[in-house]
């Protein structure tokens, strides 16, 4: 496979390096962050499909994540309301 030499100052490649995965190469990393990302809207209706049942466990896991998020919020808080 062809190759490009690329320089990067320091700053540039210690950002690469701390988002790079530990099992993929640089050319992999700069590949997986410059590639386009989806728009949101094209995940629109994406659910459409699911059953009652799947929707409703849907929704409860999520109140359940939301409710573990505001439990974790709040005793950080709490930690550093008490320094």
């Amino acid at each position: 496979m062809a190759s490009k030499t690329v320089a990067l100052d320091a700053e540039a490649y210690e950002l690469l390096r701390r988002q790079k995965k530990a099992d993929e190469s640089f050319s992999d990393a700069v590949k997986r962050l410059a590639r386009p990302h989806k728009p949101l809207s094209s995940f629109a209706g994406m659910w459409r499909d699911l059953s009652r049942k799947e929707r409703r466990d849907l929704d409860r896991v999520y109140a359940e994540l939301h409710e573990a998020d505001r439990r974790h919020t709040e005793e950080i808080r709490t930690k550093w309301s008490r320094k």
